[in-house]
């Protein structure tokens, strides 16, 4: 079982299997405070994070602001890497902000910016960061020009390596790629949430050569909430025809929208890591595809 089963995209200049892994959930917080509990032993999370690189998973995704009272993923990122995994590219992200008390705050203005990146730096004990995702702050912020801009200067500096997007719109890629590079868009998307299909933005990022990161891609209308009991018909047939489940069923899907489309679960259980890894070899037939495709109904 191999994370390298799902074939490779690049970052930048930097090659990645398309099944790589979401840190949210080692800290017990979501992106909006929700919490599945209390935060995963220190020492788990670092062996569990060091089996994700073990078996392939070559692409972390994080943020600063993903933390507990008790956890930082950052920092057990940096504790799980120390030993030398240099090829593991770690992909964070800033604009929201959070106080040290875990209380969510405005959009962080683009001169504060840099102070989020240091940040990050510091927790990751790194002198670059990989790629940095501008993550917008929905519709309240519909230009992304002058914190792209900041970001650009800040890659430009050296901090950064490469630059993406998170939580936008075509629009949003057009104004950024006329500032710099863009490597990743970062968005919601699985077969529950499909507005990315709806304003064209996944094709677009295939034709542009640019990475498409789904997140809740298997939770999908649960977000920040555990996978539930999968209630749609469709999904659990395709799972008993490959004796797979019914989460690894979603990923492959995702997966199978286009080469550029990767995927980063996130998990603190070493058993669904190895069932989400094991999704990268799953392969669905054009008609399973077809099934899955169709519009889904509307229900409770």
């Amino acid at each position: 079982m191999s994370a390298a089963a799902a074939g490779t995209w690049k970052l930048g200049d930097k090659e990645v299997n398309r099944i790589g892994y979401g840190a949210m959930r080692l800290t017990g917080n979501g992106m909006a405070g929700n919490s599945d509990g209390p935060p995963i032993d220190r020492d788990h999370a670092v062996r569990l994070l060091r089996r994700a690189v073990d078996q392939g998973v070559n692409h972390i995704d994080t943020a600063s602001f993903y933390f507990s009272p008790l956890r930082s993923a950052n920092e057990l990122i940096n504790r799980a890497l120390s030993s030398g995994q240099d090829d593991v590219v770690v992909v964070t992200k800033v604009g929201p902000c959070r106080d040290p008390s875990g209380e969510w705050h405005a959009m962080a203005r683009p001169g504060r910016l840099r102070g989020q990146v240091e940040e990050n730096l510091r927790q990751l004990g790194r002198d670059h960061l990989d790629v940095v995702n501008l993550r917008r702050n929905g519709p309240d912020m519909p230009s992304v020009a002058e914190h792209f801009g900041a970001l650009a200067e800040l890659r430009e500096a050296g901090l950064i390596r490469h630059l993406g997007l998170s939580n936008v719109g075509p629009e949003h890629v057009a104004e950024a790629r006329a500032i710099a590079p863009v490597v990743c868009v970062q968005n919601p998307y699985g077969l529950d949430w499909r507005r990315a299909d709806d304003s064209g933005l996944v094709d677009l990022c295939g034709e542009l050569g640019i990475a498409f990161v789904p997140f809740f891609a298997v939770a999908g209308l649960r977000r920040e909430a555990a996978a539930g009991q999968e209630r749609d018909d469709r999904v659990r047939a395709v799972a008993r025809a490959h004796a797979a489940t019914p989460a690894q069923v979603r990923l492959a899907w995702t997966l199978h929208r286009g080469p550029h489309v990767l995927a980063i679960p996130g998990t603190s259980d070493p058993a669904h890591l190895d069932e989400n890894i094991a999704a990268a070899a799953l392969r669905l037939t054009p008609a399973e595809m077809e099934l899955l495709g169709a519009p889904v109904a509307d229900g409770p």
